[in-house]
Parts: structure tokens; sequence; C-alpha cells
């Protein structure tokens, strides 16, 4: 199978939407998605034979960048692409110099909070109530990596 990388478009909408609904409990909806491109986000798409597996949309912000939104399909878990997917954004990231990379991830969410120690990302800090539940309310954990 070869993966491919590639600048995230409009285009590329439906095949997110599908993985959004189902990775998240309370997804993004497709004019966040717009709104981000649109306002100087960018975004990357993994797939293979143009089939979407992943995606994430960051935005750098003078000498940093932000993670707002990272997600692989459920259904291609555990195969080693987050690694993949993470790594395209750290290649991004180096290219254009940034410094430090920073993101949030809800605290149950296990996985990826693996992924992010792994390549790097260390805890600083953390929003209280941040994300939704079904009953309440969880605390988002605060990441950064500096590079």
């Amino acid at each position: 199978m070869e993966f491919c990388l590639e600048s995230m478009v409009e285009e590329h909408l439906p095949q997110v939407m599908a993985i959004e609904r189902v990775a998240f409990s309370h997804p993004w909806s497709e004019r966040n998605f717009k709104d981000s491109l649109g306002s100087g986000a960018m975004g990357l798409m993994l797939t293979v034979n143009q089939q979407g597996l992943g995606y994430t949309v960051f935005m750098p912000v003078i000498d940093e960048l932000h993670i707002l939104n990272f997600a692989i399909d459920p259904q291609h878990h555990r195969r080693g692409l987050g690694q993949r997917l993470i790594s395209g954004v750290l290649e991004l990231a180096v290219s254009q110099h940034l410094k430090e990379i920073y993101l949030e991830v809800r605290e149950s969410n296990h996985g990826a909070r693996h992924l992010y120690d792994k390549v790097g990302f260390m805890e600083i800090g953390r929003r209280r109530g941040y994300y939704p539940l079904e009953r309440g309310r969880e605390d988002a954990v605060v990441m950064r990596k500096t590079l």
C-alpha cells in the first residue's frame, strides 16, 4: 500500500466529514473545516488509493504551529498511520523554521496522548472542563513540542 500525504482542499471534505463523525463524540461541522481553511489554517490528508484514512488541520502563527484537529479513521487505528500523519506535520513545521508546536487533546484519549508523547510532546497544562461529554465536561491536556 502506498500512503500519500497531500494538502487538504475542499474536495477532501466529504471524506474528512465521514472520518470526523465516527472519530469524535462532538465532531466539527463542515463549516468549521471550511472556515478554518479559509482563514489561514492548513490541512494534510493521509490517503491510500485516494481513500482518506486521516487528516489534520493546523494553524501557523508567527514561529509556532497550533494543531487544531487530528484524526485517523478508527477502522485504521494501531497501524502507524497517526505516526505518519504527525511526522508530516513535524516535517512541514521544521521546513518553515517554526520553533514550537502546540495542541490539546482529551484527557481520556489515551491513544492520541501516547502518540504525542512518543514524538516528543510534553504536557504543559490543562484546560479544565474544555471538552463536552454526554454528561458533563472533560479536561483538555495542553501539550507542546519544541523543534
